[in-house]
């Protein structure tokens, strides 16, 4: 079984990866956060992430949240992501990691109004 090196553009961060491992799970096998973590089930699009290089394959994903036309592009959700190389990646995360929902529950974001 081989072991691949993931490495994430913007952080540097890096971690390894077995062959038959997604590489959200790897990720948090080392403990590391450099990819924003929703469902973990190919649905909410949470850990989208842009492959730059690299060779993969893909479990089921949401169209929803990754067209075909994104995945002709190297876009894949991180849950749905298993490496058959190195992969150099690029996250780029849906609205809702962007708004901190970054768990398995969907946060209900608070407004406050200021009043002068």
């Amino acid at each position: 079984m081989s072991d691949y090196v993931i490495t994430e553009q913007h952080s540097q961060q890096s971690f390894t990866c077995h062959q038959d491992e997604f590489v959200l799970k790897a990720m948090e096998s080392n403990g590391l956060r450099s990819i924003a973590v929703g469902c973990r089930g190919g649905g909410c699009g949470v850990c989208r992430v842009k492959v730059i290089s690299g060779s993969y394959e893909c479990g089921r994903m949401s169209k929803a949240q990754v067209s075909t036309e994104q995945q002709q592009q190297g876009y894949a959700l991180a849950c749905r992501l298993k490496p058959t190389s190195d992969l150099l990646i690029e996250c780029s995360p849906s609205p809702l990691a962007i708004n901190g929902i970054t768990g398995v529950t969907k946060a209900k974001q608070k407004h406050t109004e200021v009043i002068k």
